[in-house]
């Protein structure tokens, strides 16, 4: 019987989109995501940073590169912190609801990369401090999704 297991190797070239919103805590989540690719190895040549203004914008942007065909997965990287007033609930929402669209109509799989917490310490401690780097899951994610959606196609070179 297959068994189609993730692994994490290359699978061709990587999006990794990052919100500007935030940069400080974005920046270390590029980071984490940019060396698990390394590690999965792939190279710098294969992967495409692209700086989106906010975590509200990323689905659009991650639809665009969605649609050119150029991508076998996508990292959506951001920061949501908690405020006092509702606006968090909507930009996550949208964020997370967006990002899942995206996937799901293009067949591209998403690291969804972006931190929702109600606190700069808490975004701090999981964009590599105590929590780890949540940017790295989200790349170990996408890059083990687009892997099996190799092997489930018959397209995996290294099956």
């Amino acid at each position: 019987m297959p068994d189609f297991s993730p692994r994490l190797r290359p699978t061709g070239r990587v999006a990794i989109l990052v919100s500007r919103y935030n940069e400080l805590i974005t920046s270390r989540l590029l980071e984490g995501a940019v060396a698990c690719c390394l590690k999965a190895g792939l190279g710098r040549e294969d992967l495409d940073v692209i700086w989106v203004p906010g975590a509200f914008e990323l689905p659009v942007v991650a639809g665009a590169a969605a649609a050119t065909g150029r991508y076998r997965c996508l990292v959506a990287l951001g920061t949501v912190i908690r405020g006092d007033t509702p606006h968090f609930e909507y930009v996550a929402g949208e964020a997370a609801r967006g990002l899942s669209e995206v996937a799901l109509r293009h067949g591209v799989p998403v690291g969804f990369g972006v931190l929702t917490v109600d606190t700069m310490q808490q975004a701090v401690d999981r964009a590599g401090g105590s929590a780890g780097n949540k940017g790295e899951e989200a790349a170990a994610a996408a890059l083990q999704a687009a892997d099996v959606i190799a092997q489930i196609r018959g397209t995996d070179a290294q099956a």
